[in-house]
């Protein structure tokens, strides 16, 4: 049975690995088996993640920007010097953007759709031969970091964020039918409420934030590294197109 979630001998590349959820999957990975590589546009950040993250496996740092082609083209050439093929692909890199209707600028929408949802696909598009190479024995896999707020409306003003995320679910299934004829598999993770920078109010205000969840709490690190192992590993070799929502209860509670 642990064989089915094992990762051993796998290698993944994730983005916006140097925090939050991206740095909880890198973390559950590496003690999976998995040789991880993260990204982050922040140098330092990257590094030190992955010096700490180190510990528990080989762990290595591509700073890059992948918001823009020319970062993402230098991101599959710095992995491509390292490794000839990749197994596991977790788009996480994200942003998000607040503002009240009258006021949204068009920077707060151009900056959150381009990252949250155009970023995935091409980088994607850019791994796909190594992606191939990955997937001579096993499947190998995408899996792109939406949120709940991309399932169902939450009461804030992120209008960008919302569609950004509700269009990256959507073209999970659509690039899981074209991929899946290479042997590579893509879904998709909704979460709701994990303390990151992103989500300030599950890190600083845990507890008024747990009293929303039905489930009574807010996610933990191992909540996300459970749900991305599960379909990094041979257990989700047959979850094709799927988004797995990861939050407690909140999205059906809305």
């Amino acid at each position: 049975m642990s064989e089915l979630f094992s990762l051993a001998g796998r290698s993944a590349l994730i983005t916006g690995g140097s925090r939050g959820i991206g740095r909880m999957i890198a973390a559950g990975y590496l003690k999976a088996g998995a040789r991880v590589y993260i990204t982050a546009r922040k140098a330092e950040a990257c590094n030190a993640t992955a010096a700490e993250l180190s510990a528990l496996g080989t762990c290595v740092s591509l700073p890059h920007d992948v918001s823009t082609p020319a970062g993402i083209q230098a991101l599959v050439a710095d992995y491509s010097a390292r490794e000839s093929s990749l197994d596991i692909l977790v788009n996480n890199a994200g942003a998000a953007w607040g503002a009240p209707f009258d006021e949204f600028p068009e920077n707060g929408w151009d900056k959150v759709v381009d990252l949250n949802m155009k970023t995935p696909f091409f980088l994607t598009q850019a791994l796909h031969g190594l992606l191939i190479k990955g997937a001579q024995k096993q499947p190998a896999k995408v899996i792109n970091i939406a949120s709940i707020d991309g399932q169902s409306v939450n009461p804030m003003e992120t209008y960008s964020y919302a569609a950004s995320k509700a269009g990256l679910i959507h073209m999970t299934k659509r690039m899981s039918l074209r991929l899946v004829q290479d042997n590579i598999v893509v879904t998709a993770i909704a979460p709701g409420a994990f303390a990151s920078e992103m989500n300030r109010d599950a890190r600083d205000h845990g507890d008024v934030v747990a009293a929303r969840i039905p489930a009574k709490r807010v996610g933990v690190d191992e909540d996300m590294a459970g749900a991305a192992i599960y379909l990094a590993s041979r257990a989700g070799d047959y979850v094709v197109g799927t988004t797995l929502t990861v939050d407690g209860g909140v999205s059906i509670a809305r």
